[in-house]
């Protein structure tokens, strides 16, 4: 299917995309041509499947579930783990019209027990090794009818679904404006919201990031640290390398810095889709290889601010740089972001081709350059809405403008640069304090491998900054030498009064800070 790039003037650029629209039909047929092609590379086991297994193993899983009686517009929960099934599934439902809903695979029973009761999920497709997640929920919930199991045989098995459906080139009647998969925010501040994207969305975010940003091609091969449930890691593993005939590696299994290397080494991917936790702890792995072990030309970072000496380390170290970006699951992946070339460590770049970023201040008004306030953005691939929750649905989707909930402040030469959570900026005697500017700071301390700063109300009822701290291993620092260290960098009210030492940071599965939990845990 063609899409031609338009751009009128000053506007942005747009893709024109037909009324009648698939997005997996439209993946699958990109690569027709390349039917032996490997597509996606399973790292835990060496399993491969090409453009042409794919294509055929999805078309036979939409018609299993055609002859099941999944109706188009059925939703059905994906628990799945980055394995060769997962595309199918996923690609599979779309072309039978089924909405599939992913899910971080790393929750609780509880936690899925919410989101299956709250989509109205019909089927869930869970993979084996979390079996037991699921167990006490079965024949619990009035809405789930079917259970298949992914990585097992069987008729109740994924691979017995395929194996049951025709190749048939059947395809939903579906438009470009129909539902077409849903993505449960990561809860970095508190419950998850069921995210409602578009057929048009996938192909928008690999055309105006993945092509226009990233230069993805055919030849490359890409390795993405971020799970497929995951907004960043959906378009990192398989809607740019998809769009464009690339290689994709998937991990199945935790991203641990010595996991990484080794796909890195073995796989030599040229693409790497990385978060700020993960650059930080291969960097301190002592075991890491050298640069000529590895065919790196690009490197990206999202899920929170990249700190500049991590992405200035990786670039000495390793000769790449690595273009940090904000996306969010509610524009579906990176909306502003650092260029290949044009890399300023410690801001998050400029707009993506495509749209528009502004920053308001609380009186509702256009901030002026160096003014922070929160970043707001307009752009083809905003969420049509939070699932069941209409107040936060209006609060953040504010007519063309999606609201981030993030503070920024913009440059003369149109960087943006991160200043914290709208939630998580402290007033310290009177004045506004980022805490991700203090955790920037700190982080530069050789000793220390992250940082996470919140407020703290002291005896006297005022807001401080309180540091939360993970040393590297074998270092040691006293809160007095860290305390030290942030006055001499940052004006003095904003150094942290008080440090807790903690073995690690409580994170997403995604790799963001969840600050509300440290807040939580000190009254703050």
């Amino acid at each position: 299917m063609h899409l031609s790039h338009t751009d009128h003037g000053a506007s942005p650029p747009r893709i024109e995309i037909p009324r009648d629209y698939n997005a997996a039909h439209d993946l699958l047929r990109r690569n027709a041509a390349r039917p032996t092609k490997v597509a996606f590379v399973d790292a835990a086991t060496g399993a491969q499947l090409t453009y042409g297994q794919l294509e055929e193993q999805a078309r036979r899983f939409a018609d299993a579930l055609r002859q099941r009686g999944f109706a188009p517009e059925t939703r059905v929960l994906l628990a799945m783990l980055d394995t060769l099934e997962w595309p199918v599934v996923f690609l599979g439902c779309i072309l039978a019209g089924v909405v599939p809903v992913a899910a971080n695979t790393l929750l609780t029973t509880r936690d899925f027990d919410f989101m299956l009761r709250d989509s109205r999920a019909h089927a869930l497709f869970v993979s084996k090794p979390l079996l037991p997640t699921f167990e006490p929920l079965v024949g619990k919930i009035s809405t789930l009818k079917h259970m298949f199991v992914a990585g097992d045989s069987g008729e109740r098995s994924v691979a017995g679904l395929v194996a049951a459906g025709k190749d048939s080139a059947e395809v939903a009647g579906t438009c470009c404006d129909d539902a077409c998969f849903w993505l449960y925010s990561s809860g970095s501040t508190g419950t998850p919201k069921g995210t409602v994207h578009l057929h048009s969305h996938l192909i928008q975010t690999a055309e105006l990031y993945g092509r226009a940003v990233l230069g993805i091609r055919e030849e490359d091969v890409v390795f993405s640290a971020a799970k497929l449930f995951f907004a960043y890691g959906l378009g990192n593993a398989l809607t740019f390398p998809m769009s464009v005939g690339a290689t994709s590696v998937l991990l199945p299994t935790r991203p641990t810095p010595p996991d990484v290397f080794g796909v890195l080494r073995k796989y030599q991917p040229t693409i790497f889709y990385g978060v700020p936790t993960l650059y930080a702890a291969m960097l301190a792995d002592a075991t890491r290889p050298p640069k000529q072990d590895l065919k790196l030309r690009v490197c990206t970072s999202a899920g929170e601010a990249l700190p500049a000496d991590i992405g200035q380390r990786w670039t000495a170290e390793y000769g790449c740089e690595i273009l940090d970006g904000i996306g969010s699951t509610e524009m579906l992946h990176i909306f502003l972001s650092n260029r290949p070339g044009r890399v300023r460590y410690g801001t998050t770049g400029q707009p993506v081709p495509g749209y528009q970023c502004r920053i308001v201040g609380d009186d509702g008004r256009d901030c002026a350059d160096g003014e922070l306030g929160e970043l707001q953005i307009a752009g083809p691939t905003a969420a049509l809405m939070y699932w069941n929750n209409r107040a936060k649905t209006k609060a953040t989707f504010a007519g063309e403008w999606t609201r981030s909930g993030d503070k920024y402040t913009r440059d003369a030469d149109g960087y943006y640069t991160y200043g914290g959570r709208s939630d998580d900026m402290l007033k310290v005697g009177g004045i506004y304090v980022s805490p991700f500017e203090v955790e920037a700071c700190l982080a530069t301390h050789p000793c220390i491998l992250e940082a996470a700063v919140i407020g703290v109300a002291d005896h006297e009822g005022l807001v401080k900054p309180k540091a939360y701290v993970v040393l590297k291993a074998g270092q040691q620092a006293s809160a007095e030498e860290l305390q030290a260290h942030v006055k001499t960098r940052l004006a003095p009210y904003k150094y942290p009064r008080w440090i807790e030492f903690v073995p690690e940071l409580p994170k997403t599965a995604t790799g963001k800070i969840q600050r509300f939990r440290l807040r939580a845990t000190s009254g703050g």
